[in-house]
């Protein structure tokens, strides 16, 4: 029954996409013709809105804008990747001309360069002006495709942050010069790389050898993923590629989840709410979008600093809350739990009666505010009659 689900909801997915697809002309000097492109706009685009969105070119569109738009909002409908504006390059009949190449090096030539170019000098800023984009751009290749996207990574100022080379048909020595440019980037690079199992060989060679030297480079800018898939082929593994390649290169983007908070934030050396808001200060700087930090997110980072015994960052944590939700109860809350642990009764019992003012948070129970206002009053009533014995003694 679930995979029913799953299915049904996949073909309304992708029926969607299809129905929001549209087809344009550009001009190119470059290529002293005109290109056909399908652009696919997030869903609920609104070009007089200040949102920016992700570019992903996706060169073969003939046949791969599909399967990458179909990808794209199966993951955006989970929240695990942010919207994006996709734009397939129609190559048809010029698809050898557009990737040809110099057989000693592997990199672009004659007739292939001025395809490169025209997606770097005219493709990119024709789709900048005319949409919301940010400065994050995507570039996806698949076979001779995939070996083209490379030569992006060759230039001065990069046209692509996240390059996804589903097995790709490395020429010459190109495969030898990628881990070496990987290498010297400052800043942040995303790089997928997957073959399969019965890729063809010859192929498949190439990547394995490729894999094991961009494995062996060291720089903490890059991020790189690579896929060896099991029982697929050249044209099979594509789906599986497109779905790993975006999970990778978006994984900052999801949610907070099991593994990053056993594996980051218990062991974070600081106060936890330095560790949410520098989490979404990175997002907006690698992505150019401003997400905000959930309620949800931060019950999850509140429920490890109870594990760390952690007083500090539940304050920390109360105060953001408040910051960011101030209509919700959920940081005063906190605010009063923290200020309980610390002995401060008072202020603490203050907190949760402001807490009872404000709207209410599914997981937080008033009865036991209630009850917690009711056991602090009576700790205020012993220690005045406490204060008031010590009064006599001294008299």
């Amino acid at each position: 029954m679930r995979k029913t689900i799953f299915v049904v909801l996949a073909c309304l997915i992708c029926a969607s996409s299809f129905a929001q697809t549209t087809y344009q002309e550009i001009s190119s000097a470059k290529l002293n013709a005109v290109r056909k492109l399908k652009v696919k706009l997030p869903k609920n685009y609104d070009a007089d809105a200040d949102e920016k969105y992700p570019v992903i070119i996706v060169f073969d569109g003939d046949y791969l804008f599909e399967p990458v738009t179909g990808q794209v909002d199966f993951q955006t409908y989970f929240d695990n990747m942010p919207g994006s504006i996709v734009v397939g390059i129609m190559q048809g009949d010029n698809r050898f001309y557009d990737g040809y190449y110099d057989p000693a090096t592997g990199l672009p030539t004659e007739s292939g360069l001025r395809f490169h170019n025209f997606v770097s000098d005219e493709l990119l800023p024709y789709i900048d002006k005319k949409y919301n984009t940010s400065k994050f751009r995507v570039a996806v290749g698949h076979d001779n495709m995939g070996n083209l996207i490379n030569s992006y990574l060759f230039k001065d100022e990069l046209d692509f942050q996240a390059y996804v080379c589903i097995s790709p048909d490395f020429i010459g020595s190109l495969n030898n010069f990628i881990p070496k440019r990987l290498s010297l980037f400052k800043d942040d690079i995303f790089y997928y790389l997957a073959t399969a199992e019965k890729d063809i060989p010859q192929l498949r060679e190439n990547i394995l050898s490729t894999n094991a030297q961009i494995k062996a480079v060291e720089n903490q800018s890059l991020t790189y993923y690579f896929d060896d898939f099991k029982d697929e082929n050249h044209y099979t593994l594509v789906t599986s590629a497109l779905a790993r390649s975006f999970e990778k290169i978006f994984d900052i983007y999801n949610p907070l989840r099991e593994k990053e908070l056993e594996e980051k934030v218990l062991p974070y050396e600081g106060t936890l709410d330095n560790y949410l808001t520098d989490r979404y200060k990175r997002i907006e700087k690698l992505f150019g979008i401003k997400k905000e930090i959930s309620e949800d997110e931060i019950e999850k980072v509140i429920k490890i600093a109870e594990q760390r015994d952690d007083i500090k960052s539940l304050g920390k944590l109360g105060t953001l809350a408040n910051k960011l939700h101030p209509e919700s109860l959920m940081g005063t809350y906190y605010l009063a739990q923290s200020a309980e642990k610390l002995g401060k009764t008072k202020k603490a019992k203050k907190l949760y009666e402001s807490a009872l003012t404000l709207n209410d948070v599914s997981h937080i129970n008033r009865d036991y505010i209630f009850s917690k206002i009711d056991e602090l009053t009576v700790v205020d009533l012993d220690e005045d009659i406490d204060d008031n014995e010590d009064d006599d003694e001294e008299n």
